[in-house]
């Protein structure tokens, strides 16, 4: 019931742009360091256990997953009082029939334009002059929850479980 509550409202955030979880956190290693940062959950696949977020294939957490492909996306919903932690394999796809739907919905959006930078993310500039260039830095970006830490804070008592191949349990909070 808890997993299919989550799941819920995973597929919510990637519709709704109001939705606490619309935005989560996406922790990768960067040598010896943890590197961090947001991305938007475009997807949820509850079926498959996917999130599907969108990225620049030049990125630096580009490289960074493509190096080491393990991954942790973190959320936190102040309504819900809901801890959220994916433990996920992350897969990037620049090319193929997957990034072409895609970015056949996302070229009609306003977020189009996050894609076709001229430069790298993080390039060094002299000014802030925007230029356009084609989608062939688009990415697609597929994470395979391997596993589930949901942690429920309430005044009546915290909840905690652990969902993954081993199964669900609930834990200490």
């Amino acid at each position: 019931m808890v997993q299919t509550a989550l799941w819920r409202e995973l597929v919510r955030a990637s519709h709704e742009q109001d939705h606490d979880w619309h935005v989560l956190t996406l922790a990768t290693l960067e040598g010896e360091r943890a590197a961090a940062r947001s991305v938007v959950v475009r997807q949820a696949l509850p079926d498959k256990q996917r999130v599907i977020f969108f990225c620049d294939s030049r990125s630096a957490k580009v490289a960074q997953m493509r190096l080491s492909p393990l991954g942790t996306l973190v959320a936190w919903s102040p309504k819900l009082a809901w801890q959220l932690r994916l433990e996920v394999d992350l897969q990037v796809a620049d090319s193929g029939l997957e990034v072409t739907s895609h970015w056949a919905r996302v070229k009609l959006s306003p977020s189009a334009q996050d894609y076709l930078a001229a430069l790298p993310p993080g390039t060094p500039v002299d000014r802030y002059t925007p230029e356009r260039a084609s989608r062939e830095h688009f990415a697609v970006v597929t994470a395979a929850v391997t596993a589930v830490d949901w942690l429920e804070l309430h005044a009546d008592g915290h909840r905690r479980a652990r969902f993954d191949a081993q199964g669900a349990r609930w834990l200490a909070p």
